[in-house]
This record gives structure tokens, sequence and C-alpha cells, in this order.
């Protein structure tokens, strides 16, 4: 697989993975359609091995939540589902790797565990941006009238103050012009 497919594999995973009970969770579908088997295959082979699957790996969305993740989408692309869709936590994931042994589960799989841990990554430094703001912002004194007076240098920059001119160009003076 070349680097750019990898990249467009990992863009659509990204795009599968919601939070749902603060979880971040893929649905049955889109990971069925990722490992190339129908939804209904998916769903029995996690069935027949229940045991691998407890709450915090897999669950059933409510009603209530199917139709607020359905009515996040401006087109529905779901199909007519008569039970609300079963989504898979990162270990839910990790384990549809040993009940769906192909290949093909293999490296969706390992894509997968890929943006996750991306994400992971993500947040973290996201966590540590917001720790600095905060760090700023609750420095007092000198500091912050330093900053104030940087500021204001920069926007002297970007808007200068207009001063009054004298005008440019020839201008008649009519008390002084008395030779007509």
């Amino acid at each position: 697989m070349t680097q750019s497919e990898e990249l467009i594999i990992q863009e659509r995973i990204s795009k599968a993975i919601y939070l749902v009970r603060n979880h971040k969770v893929m649905m049955d579908s889109e990971l069925a359609e990722m490992y190339g088997v129908a939804t209904k295959v998916l769903n029995q082979a996690v069935k027949r091995n229940i045991d691998r699957f407890p709450i915090d790996f897999m669950f059933q969305l409510s009603a209530e939540e199917w139709e607020n993740l359905k009515s996040q989408f401006v087109t529905s692309s779901w199909g007519g589902r008569r039970v609300p869709p079963y989504v898979f936590t990162e270990q839910g994931i990790a384990m549809l790797s040993s009940v769906l042994n192909s290949p093909v589960a293999i490296q969706v799989n390992i894509s997968i565990m890929r943006v996750f841990v991306a994400t992971r990554k993500w947040a973290a430094n996201y966590d540590d941006l917001l720790e600095k703001i905060n760090e700023i912002n609750q420095m007092q004194g000198e500091h912050n009238e330093h900053i104030k007076h940087i500021y204001q240098i920069i926007e002297a920059f970007v808007r200068p103050v207009l001063t009054e001119r004298n005008p440019i160009g020839f201008k008649i003076n009519s008390a002084n012009d008395s030779s007509t």
C-alpha cells in the first residue's frame, strides 16, 4: 500500500470515529464496510464470541443516540436498519481482529489503531497548548503590561495613526486675490 493510499484510508477512518457516552467509537456498519464483509456477518462473528466484547469494548446505541447520530448528517446513507447499531471502542476494534481473521481485517485494524494513536497524541498536544494559554492568561502585573505594550506597538504598525496634513497642491486665496 502506498503512503497516499494509507493517508486516504486514515482520513476515512478519522471521519468514522464518533464520540458516544464519552467513548470514541466506530459503528458496526462502517467497520464491516472497511473489512469487506456484510454488517450481519460482522455482528454474527461478534455474537459467536460475545465473551470477548464486554460493555467497555462494544455496546448498542439507544434509539435516541441513534437518532442524534443520524441527525448530524445532511444525507443519510445508513439504509433502513431495524435496530440501532452496535458501536466498538478502540479495544473492541482491536478484539475484532481476533474474530475476523482475514488479511483485509488485519490491515484495516492496523490502520484503525494508527488513527486512534494519532488522535491521542493530538489530544495530548492540545491539552498542553490549553494549559500554556491558561498560564499566560493568569499572569499578573508587569508581564501583562509588557504584552499590552507590545500589542499596542504591533497595532500601530498595522493601523498607522493618520495625522492632519496641509493639503498638497495649488490653492487660490480669495482674500489676497484683489487684482481682478
